[in-house]
């Protein structure tokens, strides 16, 4: 079993900071709200308790639909996010892939 980000570690393990924190690991990937529910690890009541929350902040951007199907995508416009970025980079363990250093620091320009 993966350990928690510090993300999670800090700010606990609520549907909507696993959410959230699925997003960062996965920056610059688009996905379904199916998707999102299995990277976050959580039910689909708890997704849609908190997706109203992700949307109002501003946290995710619909990137493209396929049908009746939205694919979202963490939003890297948002101040929230760039926040939220740059605290994640302060705390950040030095044993992360460089790939994931060079989207995260991205972000934040």
């Amino acid at each position: 079993m993966a350990s928690d980000s510090n993300f999670v570690r800090f700010f606990g393990k609520s549907p909507f900071v696993q959410i959230v924190d699925a997003f960062i690991d996965n920056v610059g990937s688009d996905y379904s709200k199916k998707e999102i529910q299995e990277l976050a690890g959580i039910s689909k009541g708890s997704l849609f308790n908190s997706w109203k929350q992700v949307e109002e902040l501003g946290i995710v951007k619909v990137t493209r639909r396929y049908g009746k199907t939205k694919l979202y995508a963490l939003n890297t416009d948002s101040l929230i996010v760039k926040d939220i970025m740059r605290w994640e980079m302060d705390m950040i363990d030095l044993k992360m892939p460089e790939k994931q250093r060079q989207k995260i620091a991205a972000v934040q320009r």
